[in-house]
């Protein structure tokens, strides 16, 4: 029996999409406007994030490639065996399949898609992802074509979000606080991190399933972060239980369809000692200020430089771990950085309509120094026209989050 190098394979029907066919449709035409003004023939697109943005499908490699491959008149998704028909079912665009049977047959069914008598000219890649074998390989089969890096200028397409996103990310900042909710409620004095997560979590992924019937669910989480542990923003949870008196950092990571959101809160358990709370309360400080600051208009620079002086001001500036806050969109947490949209000392990007960015200041002050723990908090904002949107809810500060369940 002789079997296929690659093929397609339309089982079952098209499902329902997060976003219309014409949100599609418009990304891909943006997507080639791009290759025009470039005189790109084809682009290869090989992430995550970018694959999800222009066909609505979300891969798990499982080290197989995968890709998008985008020309003038065709768009296909190119997937491995091992998910059947799934890519095709969960994306606004055609698929081939390829097998494992023979190694580069990943390679075979790019080429099917342009053929060899005319290969590309000029082809776009992401060079902030491509891995050097894949890129390796691509380039042996076409031989005679010319590659160029696209990867900044997807980023600022992805930067502008449309109307369909912001409903999206909206709906993602509404469970977000749901699961801060539940997670509050699980908060007492030897609960662990590990059982306080799972209700959170919980909580979250019920709600989207009601919200989005018709979804995929995938990579919500928590991360509850308790005593040393809330040193690192990205520190996993642990099965430590909560004593009295413990810092705690709140953070819940709604997905829906690809696209995240997060809420983050410091909270105590029971009681804040003074130097805790002086912390605490210049962090809050610096947070409430930020969300002040952001605006149309302004860069993301002139931000950091108000924030750094007010910290410093205030005598933590030595304290500061990482950035103000980030773009939110495809993949946001994950593979779809938006550096371009960073709240940082070196980024001059002018905040603009349908931006969406987060204010998230955090300290650090390490163990054996009074106040010891790490702090942040975490707002996600709309930029509009005139203004801006803060689109979560959850109350933060001392006032509002010293816990005594």
């Amino acid at each position: 029996m002789e079997r296929p190098d690659f093929f397609t394979l339309k089982n079952g029907e098209k499902v329902k999409l997060p976003f219309s066919n014409q949100e599609y449709n418009n990304r891909v035409f943006s997507l080639r406007s791009i290759m025009d003004k470039k005189n790109l023939d084809m682009v290869i697109l090989t992430s995550m994030h970018n694959i999800a943005y222009y066909t609505g499908f979300i891969y798990c490699s499982f080290g197989r490639p995968y890709c998008c491959v985008i020309t003038k008149d065709k768009i296909l998704t190119i997937s491995a065996n091992i998910d059947a028909s799934q890519p095709w079912r969960r994306s606004h665009c055609d698929n081939i399949i390829y097998t494992d049977w023979k190694r580069d047959n990943f390679l075979k069914a790019i080429v099917s898609i342009v053929g060899r008598d005319e290969p590309p000219k000029h082809i776009g890649l992401e060079y902030d992802h491509i891995t050097l074998d894949i890129k390796d390989k691509i380039t042996s089969i076409f031989t005679l074509s010319v590659f160029f890096d696209i990867a900044k200028d997807l980023m600022q397409l992805r930067m502008i979000k449309s109307d369909e996103e912001i409903e999206i990310i909206k709906s993602g900042a509404r469970i977000a606080d749901l699961g801060g909710e539940e997670i509050v409620k699980n908060i007492s004095v030897g609960n662990t991190e590990l059982e306080i997560a799972i209700a959170g979590r919980d909580r979250m992924e019920r709600e989207i399933a009601k919200s989005y019937p018709g979804a995929e669910y995938m990579d919500t989480w928590v991360w509850f972060q308790s005593g040393i542990n809330t040193d690192g923003a990205h520190n996993p949870k642990t099965n430590r239980e909560l004593r009295k008196g413990d810092i705690l950092s709140l953070n819940s990571f709604p997905m829906i369809s690809g696209y995240y959101t997060a809420l983050e809160r410091t909270l105590f358990l029971d009681h804040a000692d003074d130097a805790s709370l002086k912390a605490w309360e210049a962090n809050v400080k610096v947070h409430k200020r930020g969300l002040e600051l952001i605006k149309p208009g302004v860069k993301c620079a002139e931000i950091c430089h108000e924030l750094n002086e007010l910290f410093a001001e205030l005598g933590y500036l030595q304290y500061r771990t990482f950035g103000y806050g980030h773009s939110f969109g495809v993949l946001s947490h994950f593979y779809g950085r938006e550096s371009g949209l960073e709240l940082r000392e070196d980024i001059d990007t002018v905040l603009e309509e349908n931006m969406v960015i987060s204010m998230e200041p955090m300290i650090m002050i390490p163990e054996g120094n009074p106040g010891a723990g790490g702090y942040r908090e975490h707002d996600i904002l709309v930029i509009g026209k005139n203004g801006t949107e803060n689109i979560t809810k959850f109350p933060f500060g001392p006032e509002n989050n010293i816990i005594k369940n």
